[in-house]
């Protein structure tokens, strides 16, 4: 397994953080909102036009099964700082729906342990940064069911 250490993407969702890795993720754009289509993923919000690019955004609340909405502490709706994160994975490029991108963070390997039961979840590990606990996501197998994230 890679190394979980290095820079991240802070981002806030249904009041907790979580983080990304730097290289992983292209771009954050402000929220807008995605065109619905019919999925057979059922966190797939629809797509957007990104320059001429169509991108699937994603609904980490159904995704985690705590309830749809990346508003304030999982409020339905995005909230009016909301982002998308633009992330590449191994099935392609797709968007994923936030409260709010805090910072990028460079983590050492003393700040980083993985998570015993992780199983099949995205959650590769957990950072403690002072006080804080931030959830590191695998963009590949965040994404691995989004078909046609290409």
């Amino acid at each position: 397994m890679q190394t979980l250490a290095g820079q991240v993407v802070v981002f806030s969702f249904g009041g907790e953080d979580y983080g990304l890795p730097i290289g992983q993720v292209q771009e954050i754009i402000r929220h807008t909102r995605p065109r619905s289509i019919a999925s057979v993923v059922p966190w797939v919000l629809g797509v957007i036009n990104l320059r001429g690019r169509i991108v699937p955004v994603c609904d980490l609340g159904v995704r985690f099964g705590i309830g749809g909405g990346a508003g304030p502490d999982g409020a339905a709706g995005p909230g009016e700082d909301a982002k998308i994160v633009i992330v590449e994975s191994a099935s392609g490029v797709a968007g994923i729906v936030v409260a709010d991108v805090s910072e990028v963070l460079t983590l050492a390997e003393s700040e980083v342990e993985p998570l015993p039961a992780a199983g099949g979840d995205c959650r590769r590990g957990i950072a403690k940064v002072g006080e804080r606990l931030i959830a590191l996501l695998d963009p590949d197998l965040l994404l691995s069911g989004v078909a046609g994230a290409a």
